[in-house]
């Protein structure tokens, strides 16, 4: 997380200066902070009781670098109508789209995550269909 948000602070600057880079390394820290615990709760949670996977709670993160750009003085840039109605609060088109826009190494880990969720799902559903008359 804090890798991520400084990346897409530098996505949007391309070169930044020192106080620039001390506060997106700050804000990853905080989004790091704020948002594993959010995961690691949703994770927690029984299946049935998830109402949203982890990436839906990861693209929230897109508050902290938002953030600094919003500090730094940056225009919001052009988005396509789906983005803009999907993420209203995104104007700097930096929410991930996939696990990997992350971090490479997450590709596996979230498709195991679903893969695991619909597999437990399916089981008590099934286990419930024949237990019914």
């Amino acid at each position: 997380m804090p890798d991520w948000v400084v990346a897409a602070v530098q996505r949007r600057l391309g070169d930044v200066s020192p106080e620039i880079q001390r506060a997106a390394q700050a804000a990853g820290q905080a989004a790091a902070a704020a948002v594993g615990d959010e995961v690691a709760d949703l994770l927690a949670a029984d299946i049935d009781q998830q109402r949203e996977n982890p990436l839906a709670v990861v693209r929230r993160a897109v508050r902290f670098p938002t953030e600094v750009l919003r500090q730094a003085g940056v225009a919001p840039v052009a988005r396509d109508h789906f983005a803009a109605t999907r993420f209203p609060e995104d104007v700097y088109d930096l929410a991930p789209a996939t696990f990997a826009d992350l971090h490479p190494d997450l590709h596996q880990p979230g498709l195991e995550w679903g893969a695991a969720k619909a597999f437990v799902h399916r089981r008590r559903r099934a286990a419930t269909e024949t237990q019914s008359p």
